[in-house]
């Protein structure tokens, strides 16, 4: 989906002269042992680079300029291996641009109780020395990640993995390219928003283009393409007898590998990463794109249906925070409920546009007729999705900031088949209630398209949110109606605030 082999997290730690040359040779050689561990940890994907400790002002802002200026380093996490006075940091650190993790640990675990000396204390000072690091990134509003605990545990290692997916997440937002085939669907308002502020914000490049941009690789596709591509339909799917060679809806499938093809090749041809369409801005294309959609984010390509950039942009992200994690993510909406006196649920699902990664086991793939849009009839994949836990994540643009909504679910077995549903879907209990979470989630103005992850936790969005510096609100277990109207109060005031610089 994506390479990340060549990205890096550099791994900085921090002490003085105050404790002589022996002391700093024994920190230098304690961080690299524990950048040595980490990377030799499976929990750990991005590769750590040992820095040289940084004992001065000057040597702690040059590894900020070069972290900086470095385009493989994607974060920094820092580490007080003794006491490094505070004050040394504010420069290195009101200059960083890269997310940073605070991780509190020590070399040894535990406290040599029969040998612990002066020399001991004088050099295992994380401690106190972490603390006051701390405090100079709380003075100075520094948004970051804390790790608490020792290094060879997995607990920390998993965080600190975890952290370093959300920092793959960002440094793909700040080089992506959307492409924005056609307008947003006429007259819908939680899709638009700014998307000047967007790319200041992410760094993410939203730009539109016409069907006919498509529509030109499409017509360059030759009988080779169509043919390898219409056997890997074949094996990888389960084909409608009517799609089938010799089927009568066999030509629809034809086009729909034309369409994939084509789009593919536009996509390519301009670095684009994650893209939208809308049944509305059609023009020459002869059926909705669903098993092209469908196939390109099972491929890890973002997608918003209707001009959704938003929702796309934020797909793209988590894709890649979640490569080689168990579980799927795809585009969502919020598409009709089951109202039951002692249950209620939601059922997920979309007119085509649901990722295969969700899949709980191999697709069904059909062509039906689609009520909107005035085109031919579209190829989809069809199936349910397993159950278990799982998050809906909206991005949306509040005018003075843009918000970031999570819903904890938890997904489950339909009630009965669906024989007549000619799309994928996921049934899920929105926690902590329907009643609580459908509530809370339109006080915070939640789209109806959300990206769907069975892979990530919210512990990932909320560092992402860290991150981005954005709002962020979390609808779980905890969530009280009145309380989460306290916190939509709050937040109101807040952002004001922090908007008027004060």
């Amino acid at each position: 989906m994506t390479d990340f082999k060549n990205k890096e997290v550099w791994f900085v730690t921090g002490s003085q002269h105050l404790y002589g040359e022996e002391t700093l040779k024994q920190v230098a050689a304690n961080s690299a042992e524990i950048v040595k561990g980490l990377n030799e940890s499976s929990f750990v994907p991005v590769k750590l680079v040992y820095k040289d400790t940084v004992k001065t002002p000057d040597e702690i802002t040059q590894v900020m300029l070069e972290a900086n200026n470095n385009q493989n380093c994607i974060g920094i996490i820092t580490w007080m291996h003794t006491f490094s006075p505070a004050k040394m940091w504010i420069n290195g650190l009101s200059i960083l641009k890269k997310p940073i993790c605070h991780l509190h640990t020590q070399f040894n675990a535990e406290i040599p109780w029969g040998k612990i000396d002066m020399d001991f204390m004088n050099l295992n000072q994380s401690a106190h020395g972490d603390r006051e690091f701390g405090f100079i990134m709380s003075r100075m509003r520094k948004k970051r990640k804390v790790v608490v605990g020792h290094w060879q545990t997995e607990a920390v290692q998993k965080k600190v993995g975890n952290w370093q997916r959300v920092a793959l997440g960002w440094d793909e937002l700040q080089n992506l390219k959307l492409a924005r085939i056609g307008d947003n669907m006429r007259d819908v308002a939680v899709t638009e928003g700014d998307k000047v502020a967007a790319q200041i914000k992410f760094g993410v490049q939203v730009n539109g283009y016409d069907s006919s941009d498509v529509t030109k690789h499409i017509e360059k596709v030759t009988d080779e393409q169509v043919n390898d591509l219409l056997k890997t339909y074949e094996n990888d799917y389960s084909l409608t007898d009517s799609l089938k060679e010799g089927g009568e809806k066999r030509q629809s499938l034809v086009d729909a590998a034309k369409i994939e093809l084509g789009l593919r090749a536009f996509l390519d041809e301009g670095g684009f990463k994650a893209f939208t369409d809308t049944f509305e801005n059609l023009g020459e294309i002869k059926q909705l794109p669903g098993l092209a959609v469908q196939r390109l984010m099972a491929d890890g390509y973002g997608f918003g249906a209707e001009g959704d950039w938003k929702t796309a942009a934020l797909l793209r992200a988590m894709k890649v925070m979640a490569q080689g994690l168990e579980g799927g993510t795809s585009f969502m909406e919020d598409y009709t409920n089951h109202f039951k006196a002692e249950k209620s649920f939601v059922l997920g699902s979309h007119m085509l546009e649901i990722c295969p990664s969700i899949a709980d086991e191999k697709p069904y793939c059909e062509v039906h007729p689609l009520g909107i849009g005035g085109k031919e009839d579209p190829v989809r994949l069809v199936f349910n999705s397993p159950k278990g836990n799982a998050l809906n994540a909206s991005l949306v643009d509040m005018g003075n900031r843009f918000r970031l909504i999570v819903n904890e679910v938890e997904a489950v077995e339909p009630e009965a088949d669906l024989p007549n549903l000619p799309v994928a879907r996921v049934l899920w209990d929105p926690k902590p209630d329907m009643d609580t979470a459908v509530t809370t989630w339109i006080l915070a103005g939640g789209a109806h398209h959300t990206v769907y992850t069975q892979a990530l936790t919210t512990e990932f969005l909320e560092d992402f949110a860290d991150m981005a510096g954005i709002e962020l609100l979390v609808i779980d277990d905890n969530t009280r109606v009145r309380d989460f109207k306290d916190t939509l109060n709050a937040n109101e005031a807040y952002y004001h605030l922090f908007q008027h610089g004060m």
